[in-house]
């Protein structure tokens, strides 16, 4: 664990290679959990399958103030992000999610409809 990163936040992701990709972007600086997979139902994957016990004892541990959900936008990934909120905001965690909208220098005629609708339910102030 290096002194260099955040112990106060906690980013979890589905896999390491999204791991690396959060890291490539150079904006985060806190620490990871990687689920290595996603409720998935349908693949007999459940909250028990991916040990989640674990992460709970580790948003619990008096050094993480905040948990950043980064899951994938898909719907085992938006499953997997909605358990994971529900359950740790009930032991008083605070639980965030990364955004999702238009990408960086995508033009609005090639976006389709369910991101752009998001784009403009997740909108903010400038």
């Amino acid at each position: 664990m290096s002194a260099k990163r955040d112990q106060t936040l906690l980013c979890v992701v589905e896999s390491p290679i999204d791991m690396n990709m959060m890291e490539q972007t150079l904006a985060y600086h806190g620490l990871y959990y990687v689920l290595m997979g996603r409720i998935s139902p349908l693949d007999g994957v459940g909250p028990r399958e991916l040990g989640l016990d674990h992460l709970v004892s580790r948003a619990l541990d008096g050094v993480v103030n905040e948990v950043i959900l980064a899951t994938n936008f898909t719907n085992e990934g938006e499953a997997t992000a909605h358990y994971l909120m529900a359950m740790l905001q009930r032991k008083g965690v605070k639980v965030t999610r990364i955004a999702r909208g238009v990408p960086v220098g995508g033009e609005l005629e090639y976006v389709d409809s369910g991101t752009l609708a998001q784009a403009f339910r997740e909108r903010r102030a400038c």
